[in-house]
């Protein structure tokens, strides 16, 4: 039996994007509260991204929108890591304010933004391991957020991936 890698490329980034996931599931977490989510964005919803990531730029004129959005076209997958908003009760200060009774609605607990951090390191870690290439993109992550693919999730980051014979994530131009 031969088996060429170009036809078996997509289920191994599909593969790859699995153990991303369970990377960024078993990231240390603070306080050992789980409150990260996690899914892969595959096929026609990739589309429906950066489609949501145009009608985007007309609300908030953050024109790098329109790049990521050409950009993630050329994914095989997109890992979707975010956090729900949990105050850890450390009162560490971290947020901004002396005790998480004092933080105010929809400042984000510094610990959750850790740990979702921590989550996308480990993700990529496991990319860069298996040579695949990749690129945190928060444009394409407010995106998903905004279309509730993570429900009820605060902070939510993109990770395209593909595996081709140039990273399609850098050297990018700006797009008018």
């Amino acid at each position: 039996m031969i088996q060429n890698e170009r036809e078996s490329r997509h289920a191994h980034i599909l593969h790859v994007g699995r153990q991303m996931m369970t990377a960024a599931r078993t990231a240390p977490k603070g306080k050992g509260v789980d409150i990260i989510e996690t899914a892969m964005v595959t096929d026609e919803d990739i589309k429906v991204l950066s489609d949501k990531m145009i009608e985007m730029v007309a609300e908030h004129g953050m024109k790098f929108f329109l790049r990521d959005a050409d950009n993630i076209l050329n994914a095989e997958c997109i890992i979707l890591i975010g956090t729900h908003e949990q105050a850890q009760g450390l009162n560490c200060g971290h947020c901004g304010y002396a005790t998480c009774a004092e933080r105010k609605a929809g400042v984000p607990c510094a610990i959750n933004s850790v740990d979702v951090g921590i989550a996308i390191g480990s993700a990529c870690a496991t990319a860069a391991d298996h040579r695949v290439d990749t690129r945190v993109m928060f444009s394409a992550g407010l995106a998903a957020q905004r279309l509730d693919w993570l429900k009820g999730c605060t902070q939510v980051y993109a990770i395209p991936v593909s595996a081709s014979s140039k990273n399609p994530f850098f050297d990018r131009k700006p797009k008018e």
